[in-house]
């Protein structure tokens, strides 16, 4: 079921090669069984995308060939695949990029963005959104309420990353929260962190542009480590946002006693303090956690 007409083919963003970013018309493929088609709105640009373009991979996601970039996207249903039901054609919504099988029990768990044969949007060797039509399951589309506007709907994705993070971090009123990094993401952290009644939210950066946004949505203080020290505070939970080592392991000297760090940025596999015996105090990241 579908209104209008649906061209055969659209334009989009697709990444031949790092720093081969180019506009291609590809055909409008979908939607198939279990899928709507989402005329796309909106798309947010990730990091995740960043590296793909300037590297060619996103940690070991190694571009593999042309691929649609994108996979914070926001649009209207434009047409229902066999067998669905709703949501409605022109409805508005938020998509969710990552897809699991549904089967698996993983899925089953309720963890079916850790499905072992899993995809995401804009993830090789999956196109993303940075297109003018989109298929995607009928299951990953969420509508919008009326109160939102499609761009902003296409911030529903990391805006999840942040809740996601605050949960795992344990975050709980009256906290003392450092959020070391304020891009997108930790500006969003710091912003989560408040509504889960965080009581301080300090937020570290070594650009003042990013810091004075964070300030201006809600951190109760900013550092610009480039220049000032941290200071003799101590904090009750680290959210690491800004995937540069040395702010992890200043983040975790700050913590108090049982405090809590998370790690949000995409840090390399394993990690050690500056002049550690590469034998003792490792901390390993496992991507997806």
């Amino acid at each position: 079921m579908s209104t209008g007409t649906i061209p055969g083919r659209t334009r989009a963003a697709v990444l031949h090669a790092a720093l081969d970013l180019r506009v291609d018309e590809v055909p409008v493929t979908g939607p198939a069984p279990g899928e709507v088609l989402v005329a796309v709105e909106a798309v947010g640009v990730c990091g995740s995308d960043v590296h793909y373009f300037t590297d060619g991979r996103n940690g070991r996601n190694v571009l593999r060939g042309p691929m649609v970039l994108g996979h914070e996207a926001a649009g209207v249903v434009a047409a229902l695949g066999p067998g669905v039901t709703g949501p409605a054609v022109g409805t508005r919504v938020a998509v969710e990029p990552a897809v699991g099988c549904g089967d698996c029990p993983t899925c089953r768990s309720g963890a079916y963005h850790l499905c072992p044969s899993g995809t995401c949007f804009g993830s090789p060797p999956t196109d993303g959104a940075m297109s003018g039509y989109r298929a995607v399951p009928a299951r990953a589309v969420h509508p919008l309420p009326d109160t939102l506007t499609t761009e902003l709907g296409a911030l529903v994705e990391p805006l999840a990353v942040a809740v996601h993070a605050v949960r795992r971090a344990g975050v709980s009123t009256g906290h003392r929260v450092l959020v070391t990094g304020a891009g997108p993401i930790g500006v969003l952290v710091a912003q989560v962190a408040r509504a889960a009644g965080a009581e301080q939210v300090v937020v570290t950066d070594v650009h003042d542009a990013r810091l004075d946004r964070a300030a201006g949505l809600g951190a109760t203080g900013t550092v610009n480590t480039a220049r000032d020290e941290l200071g003799e505070a101590t904090f009750d939970r680290l959210l690491e946002c800004s995937a540069v080592p040395a702010a992890l392991w200043q983040g975790m000297h700050a913590l108090g006693p049982a405090g809590r760090a998370t790690v949000v940025g995409q840090a390399p596999d394993a990690l050690r303090a500056p002049g550690a015996d590469p034998h003792h105090l490792k901390v390993v990241v496992r991507p997806g956690d």
